[in-house]
């Protein structure tokens, strides 16, 4: 049975509603995961999303900043929305949801801290807050049985392999591929058993990005991206993975959000 996933990190919901229900429309997938909703949850366009046939969802917002999302077309339980290092964001919301074909899958919608342009902690709170969030993630496990899967999706920003930006060297200094973050989100992911679903379908030695700055003049032209958008999963479930679809494109929409979907594919059989 297909079943299909994206991810994207929309920078406001309400603003950017007309290409969600664009994106919606053509490529329909199961499950959306939004990340920097901007929204508290009583202003969440939820009626535009039950039009569009996505009448399961579980919001956890708050007024102006961050916010996350998880809408379904099929029926969806809250597990948890969980407040990391006590700061009260709105960053992660999971759910639990029927695959299909005998499969239950755990689902983790996360928007880490961005950390802000100082990577030094003892001098940039936001850069501490983000070695926080990332240190307290440790905690999850990609948990697994013959009838459950995890997945865990978002906006980690982080682009933790070279060719996940567009200079390896040009950007060791600059907070999402310092050292201290690439290497402390390779061991969160190893230490949990998750897989990177991008890395198994696209070959680590091709470039992936996700995002592309606002400050470019041309974003297409000088190509300055980056990959800090993930989707992995729980070892059983990378068998049934066939596609992984990176939405290049979005980012030429009309007002776009500098991130772009992503979208993953299961034959669960």
């Amino acid at each position: 049975m297909p079943f299909t996933i994206a991810t994207w990190n929309i920078n406001s919901v309400r603003l950017r509603m007309p290409l969600v229900e664009q994106f919606l429309e053509r490529y329909s997938p199961d499950v959306l995961c939004l990340q920097e909703t901007k929204c508290a949850d009583d202003q969440f366009p939820a009626a535009a999303f039950r039009k569009a046939g996505y009448e399961h969802m579980a919001i956890h917002g708050q007024k102006g900043y961050h916010g996350v999302a998880t809408i379904a077309r099929r029926p969806l339980k809250l597990v948890e929305k969980r407040a990391f290092c006590g700061m009260g964001d709105s960053r992660h919301v999971s759910v639990s949801l029927d695959a299909g074909a005998g499969h239950s899958v755990l689902l983790h919608n996360f928007y880490v801290p961005a950390g802000g342009d100082e990577p030094d902690p003892e001098i940039n709170p936001k850069f501490r807050h983000k070695l926080d969030f990332l240190a307290e993630m440790h905690a999850l496990r990609a948990e697994q049985s013959e009838s459950l899967g995890t997945i865990l999706v978002g906006d980690l920003n982080i682009a933790p392999l070279e060719t996940d930006v567009w200079s390896h060297k040009q950007l060791l200094k600059v907070v999402s591929h310092t050292p201290v973050e690439t290497e402390g989100l390779e061991r969160l992911r190893r230490e949990g058993g998750w897989v990177d679903l991008m890395r198994q379908i696209i070959p680590p030695e091709e470039k992936i990005f996700t995002w592309w700055s606002y400050r470019a003049k041309d974003w297409a032209l000088s190509d300055r991206g980056r990959r800090l958008d993930h989707i992995w999963s729980s070892p059983n479930l990378s068998p049934a993975l066939n596609r992984i679809e990176v939405l290049r494109e979005a980012r030429g929409w009309d007002r776009p959000s500098d991130h772009v979907p992503v979208i993953a594919g299961f034959d669960f059989g």
